[in-house]
C-alpha cells in the first residue's frame, strides 16, 4: 500500500523505501503530475498586485436539476389541487351546502284613536313618550355578552352579532336609507343568495310579504315626511344561538321612534313622534361570518300612526301631528288568489303616543 506521500501509482521504481529518507515527500513521478489538476493565471492577471499564485476553481453547482425541479412544482400543484377540491368539494355535508330562504316579511299598520299629538319642540315629546329613557341612535343596539358555541368560537359569534347591528344601523338609523335616496349601504350587507330578492324589492316592489321595500328596510315617503331630528331613539336586544353545526341565528328585537313633521314644513312646525318595531331573524353560515354578510329571514314590523288604508309596501306614510286615520280598513284580501299576502293592521294604543 502507498504512504500519504507516494505517487497514485506507487512509489517508483528504485526508489529506496522506507520513512528514513527525507526527499521521500517531494518525489514526484510522472504518474503524480499527469494526475495533478493545475491552472494558471493568464500573464495579465499574474502581473497585478496582490494576486495569490493560485487560483480557486467555482465549486460545482450541487442543486436540484431542472427535471427534478419541475417534478418538485407538479406534485405541490397536485397537493394544492387536492385540498382546494376538498374545500369546495360538490359532495359536502347536506348542512353545509343549505340554501339560502328568501325573506319572509310582514309589515302591519297601528292606526291611531284620535287625533296625533304634536309640540314644537322634539323633545318635550321625548320627555313625555314611552320613549323618554331610550337611548339615542346605535347606543341602543348594544351588544350582548356572548360566549362560544358547540361548533363557533367566541370572535365568530361576536362577528355575528356585530354584523347584525351594523344592519339595523343602515337600515333604520341612516338618513340617507330613511329618505330613499339609497339602499347600497344595506345591500352591501345581504348575502349572494338573497340578492336577487333584494334588488326586485325594490325594482318591483309587491304586497306578497316577499318583495317589500319596508321589510327590508325603514323607508319614508320623502314627498309627505321629513326627519324634524336626526337623534332616534332606540331600544332592544340582540341574542345569539346556535342552531345547528353549520348555522348561526340573531334574532333583534327593537323599537325605533322617529321625530317627523310635515316635508317642506317650516322648522317651528309642530312635530310628531313615529313609532316602529322590528323583529328581525339573521342567519349567518361560515361564509357569512367570513365576508360579514347576513342572510335576512324573518322580518316583522310594526309602525304607526299610519292609516289602514294607506299601502306601506313601498314606503311608510306616517300620520303627522292633529291628522287623524282615513276610515276603512285594510286593501282586500284575496283567498282565492296565489303568492299575496294577508293584509293585516292594528290599532295604535292610546298610552303608546305622547303626553302633551
Amino acid at each position: 500500500m502507498a504512504g500519504p506521500g507516494d505517487p497514485p501509482e506507487g512509489p517508483p521504481e528504485g526508489a529506496p523505501a522506507g520513512g528514513e529518507d527525507e526527499y521521500r515527500s517531494v518525489v514526484f513521478d510522472e504518474s503524480f503530475v499527469r494526475a495533478a489538476r493545475l491552472q494558471e493565471y493568464s500573464a495579465q492577471e499574474r502581473m497585478a498586485d496582490h494576486t495569490p499564485a493560485v487560483r480557486r476553481r467555482p465549486p460545482l453547482h450541487r442543486g436540484l436539476s431542472r427535471q427534478a425541479l419541475i417534478l418538485v412544482l407538479l406534485i405541490a400543484l397536485a397537493f394544492g389541487t387536492a385540498i382546494y377540491m376538498g374545500i369546495r368539494s360538490p359532495y359536502r355535508n347536506p348542512v353545509e351546502s343549505r340554501p339560502v330562504e328568501p325573506l319572509r316579511m310582514t309589515v302591519i299598520p297601528l292606526a291611531p284613536q284620535g287625533a296625533v299629538p304634536g309640540a314644537a319642540d322634539p323633545e318635550k315629546l321625548y320627555a313625555h313618550s314611552p320613549a323618554a329613557q331610550f337611548r339615542i341612535g346605535a347606543e341602543g343596539i348594544p351588544l350582548p355578552a356572548s360566549r362560544s358555541t358547540a361548533h363557533f368560537s367566541d370572535s365568530q359569534v361576536v362577528t355575528a352579532l356585530i354584523t347584525a347591528k351594523e344592519y339595523l344601523v343602515r337600515s333604520a338609523l341612516y338618513p340617507e336609507v330613511l329618505t330613499g335616496q339609497e339602499v347600497q349601504s344595506v345591500r352591501g350587507l345581504i348575502d349572494g343568495g338573497q340578492l336577487e330578492q333584494f334588488d326586485e324589492s325594490f325594482s318591483h316592489p309587491a304586497a306578497d310579504g316577499r318583495h317589500g321595500p319596508t321589510g327590508w328596510v325603514v323607508r319614508f315617503d320623502p314627498s309627505q315626511t321629513e326627519l324634524a331630528d336626526r337623534k332616534i331613539r332606540v331600544q332592544g336586544t340582540l341574542q345569539a344561538a346556535e342552531t345547528d353545526s353549520a348555522t348561526l341565528e340573531v334574532t333583534a328585537d327593537h323599537t325605533f321612534v322617529y321625530a317627523l313633521r310635515p316635508a317642506g314644513a317650516a322648522a317651528n312646525s309642530p312635530v310628531s313622534l313615529f313609532t316602529v318595531r322590528r323583529e328581525m331573524h339573521f342567519r349567518f353560515d361560515r361564509d357569512d361570518l367570513r365576508t360579514h354578510q347576513t342572510q335576512l329571514i324573518v322580518a316583522y314590523v310594526q309602525a304607526g300612526p299610519l292609516s289602514c288604508a294607506e299601502d306601506s309596501t313601498t314606503s311608510l306614510r306616517p300620520l303627522l301631528a292633529t291628522q287623524t286615520a282615513k276610515t276603512g280598513g285594510p286593501a282586500g284580501t284575496d283567498p282565492y288568489a296565489t303568492g299575496s299576502a294577508t293584509a293585516l293592521c292594528g290599532t295604535l294604543a292610546t298610552s303608546a303616543q305622547p303626553k302633551v
